[in-house]
């Protein structure tokens, strides 16, 4: 134990934890990049984020906030202690269901802070396909967007006041101030008036240069937003705040802005040939004043087909469409959101656009639909085969009016580069997530990395766009920002983040300061693993390696208010108790950041050993990760180094243990309720002493069966069935 770690844990509350499979399961995100933190702290309260940040300051060591590790741009990945919000700190504190508006916690997901204001008819209107997964936290880091954004506007629209500690561990609440308080705020002694003096030093400096370089595109997410300092009104600190990626402070405490809930919506879904003539479309579409327009493309829908939860969700879709379009309309009643669909499908007759369209009024079969939507980054990520679509360029924006000509062009510099790409995202706004398919692990790859970002990027300067929408910079588009807005912005971003961190300790190395893009991966060039012998085949996904990779860290996992996966970490909320978490243990075994001997060692046994083996993975990860099949080869391996323990011998020996069970029933259920039984099973097998157990049945289901009289009345063919232990044994009432 280090003093750092050692004066951490005297100080904190919750739980410190340096050991290095922690670290490395805090390694990644959902980008391509990957960092192994020095250690994590999990705090239980604002008073330990403060503990924890005086420490990391008096030690010189950096910080990292991280909410639920969905960025795909590598801002949720440092060489620095992260602090994880998501399992203690993900309360709402208060709801103004008058004013419209929630307190919350930085790790609470945006989806539970939905399901706590449904009843009142209010939402949270920045709604990212992550929203069952991603934190409040991260979403004020990014400046998230979302789906319905053409509504809603980013994130940075909601967001009335923060409560942060400073990088010096000091507290201190931003929102608006008039002119006469922020003069105030700038006389205040320690960093919170140091911050202020600054802001006033550089919205002076620079008051120029910003009005000439900052874009008009409204969903601009790149870099610091210097153009709240310039905007007519009383100045909103927080809103200089957000979008700043962990680079300034940490955020305990959050004011948001709800919005009333749509009484009604319908989509009508509508399928094409060719991309082309989606995109030509999507201008007549946006006339009409939607709530929502959605693209998925042909590659999205042939994952989907394969995929077991998401092929159950494709019945809408006909034939074999090349893309389509998800338009949504919102109203208060039945009538107004019919109508808004009728004059769609009236335009499209007169415009002859698509060769089908599904309309879908039923709010079930609506939220099938937008979860099928949503899936799409994970079935992209999912993909067989060493090449991905992956993550850097694919969160640019032009105006929408553009995109018909922005789409070919970017396909065409993909072209030139060796690679096609995947497309999805939001043609409402202009924002569509082109994904290349790169191979990361060979030098050619890397090469595409670099060389088609810059022309991608000046492509987007062409056309007035944004190089980041909704996704932020991260590592993927920083060493880009100087491109975008030129040195001497640049230079005041520099002098924006010193002010708030003098040090530079706060998640350094994101948007400004930034290593090159293929700095840092995950996956490179000198990438390798090595290839158990297998008791399973995992030829299907290309060996047992692969079949680990398949998980990329979107981490739908994570969810907790929905479906079967995974059901550790719904109690747990403990990433390393998650699918993700499993399988960042096994890949570090598998790439050499552990010794190979660890894949039968107990560290790995404790990260695996939650798993119930329930396959809810299997159904529900987009990307097809089957941990339950992976923990069978582990077990495997595990055991033949390590013998079979006592309870595992009792439990492969169940039937005939049972079979005695129910001969000496009624004796043995008194023997096994027993409180002396209760305690020798707790110390023996870690049965515990509080769990019950089934009770043995006199007459055994074979038994009754042998015994019984059929009926000859009622056969109407053969049943087969299937009785299993327990049902022989324990409940033979079934």
């Amino acid at each position: 134990m280090n003093d750092l770690e050692r004066e951490l844990r005297r100080a904190v509350e919750g739980e410190v934890r340096f050991d290095t499979y922690s670290r490395l399961l805090y390694s990644t995100d959902a980008s391509m990049y990957q960092m192994e933190p020095i250690g994590v702290v999990i705090p239980r309260h604002a008073d330990d984020v403060q503990a924890a940040i005086e420490v990391a300051s008096r030690q010189r060591v950096p910080l990292l906030p991280r909410g639920g590790g969905t960025s795909l741009t590598g801002q949720a990945v440092n060489r620095a202690v992260v602090l994880d919000f998501t399992p203690h700190m993900a309360g709402v504190l208060e709801v103004n269901q008058d004013e419209r508006w929630a307190r919350v916690q930085p790790g609470l997901v945006q989806d539970e802070l939905n399901h706590r204001v449904r009843d009142r008819g209010l939402l949270f209107g920045p709604d990212t396909s992550t929203s069952n997964r991603a934190t409040i936290g991260g979403m004020l880091g990014n400046n998230s967007g979302g789906a319905h954004s053409i509504a809603y506007g980013l994130t940075i629209e909601h967001v009335i006041e923060l409560t942060a500690i400073l990088a010096d561990g000091s507290r201190a609440v931003f929102g608006e101030v008039t002119a006469e308080a922020f003069a105030a705020k700038t006389k205040a002694p320690g960093l919170e008036g140091q911050i202020y003096r600054e802001v006033a030093r550089i919205r002076g400096q620079y008051r120029d240069e910003i009005a000439r370089r900052y874009r008009r595109h409204w969903r601009r997410v790149c870099g610091y937003n210097l153009d709240e300092l310039i905007k007519d009104g009383p100045l909103n600190m927080a809103r200089l705040i957000v979008g700043s990626e962990g680079t300034f402070l940490t955020v305990v405490e959050a004011k948001v802005r709800l919005v009333r809930r749509p009484t009604r919506t319908a989509l009508d879904v509508i399928h094409y040939r060719d991309m082309q003539e989606a995109l030509d479309s999507s201008q007549a579409i946006l006339e009409t004043g939607p709530y929502a327009v959605e693209l998925t493309d042909k590659m999205i829908l042939d994952l989907a087909r394969n995929n077991i939860e998401q092929s159950k969700r494709m019945g809408f879709v006909q034939g074999d469409p090349a893309a389509i379009l998800i338009v949504e309309y919102a109203g208060e009643s039945d009538g107004e959101v019919k109508a808004k669909v009728e004059a769609l499908e009236g335009r499209r007759a007169r415009d002859r656009f698509g060769y089908a369209s599904h309309i879908a009024y039923d709010a079930g079969e609506q939220q099938s639909i937008w979860k099928l939507r949503k899936a799409g980054l994970g079935l992209l990520l999912g993909m067989k085969g060493e090449a991905k679509p992956i993550a850097f360029v694919e969160d640019t924006a032009v105006d929408p009016k553009h995109l018909p000509e922005f789409v070919p062009r970017f396909r065409a510099i993909m072209a030139k580069h060796g690679a096609e790409g995947a497309y999805y995202g939001h043609c409402s706004v202009g924002c569509l997530h082109i994904r290349p398919v790169i191979n990361l692990k060979t030098p050619r790859g890397l090469e595409q990395v670099e060389a088609m970002a810059g022309d991608i990027f000046d492509l987007v300067l062409e056309y007035g766009g944004a190089i980041s929408s909704e996704h932020g910079d991260g590592r993927a588009r920083s060493p880009f920002l100087e491109r975008v807005y030129g040195p001497t912005i640049m230079r005041a971003f520099r002098e924006l983040k010193a002010a708030f961190d003098p040090g530079n300790l706060m998640n350094p190395g994101n948007i400004v300061a930034s290593p090159g893009v293929t700095e840092h991966l995950r996956y490179g060039a000198a990438y390798r693993t090595w290839e158990p012998r297998t008791l399973l085949d995992f030829s299907a996904q290309g060996g047992f390696a692969a079949a680990v990779e398949m998980c990329n860290g979107v981490g739908v996992c994570r969810k907790t208010l929905e479906g079967t996966m995974c059901p550790s970490y719904m109690a747990t909320r403990d990433e390393e108790h998650s699918t993700r978490g499993r399988a960042n243990a096994l890949r570090a075994v598998l790439s050499g950041k552990v010794p190979a001997s660890d894949f039968a060692g107990k560290r790995l046994h404790e990260v695996m050993d939650l798993c119930l083996e329930c396959k809810g993975c299997k159904a529900e990860c987009p990307s097809n990760v089957d941990m339950a099949k992976l923990k069978y080869e582990f077990l495997n391996h595990y055991h033949s180094v390590n013998g079979l323990p006592l309870r595992n011998r009792l439990f492969g020996r169940i039937a005939g243990l049972s079979a005695w069970g129910a001969r000496l029933a009624p004796l043995s259920n008194w023997v096994a309720a027993s409180w002396p039984n209760r305690a020798l099973m707790e110390w023996l097998v870690g049965i515990d002493r509080r769990r019950p157990l089934p009770a043995f049945a006199r007459q055994t289901f074979t038994d009754w069966f042998d015994g019984r009289k059929p009926r000859r009345d009622a056969s109407r063919g053969s049943v087969v069935l299937f009785h299993d232990t327990f049902v022989t044994y324990n409940t033979p009432e079934i």
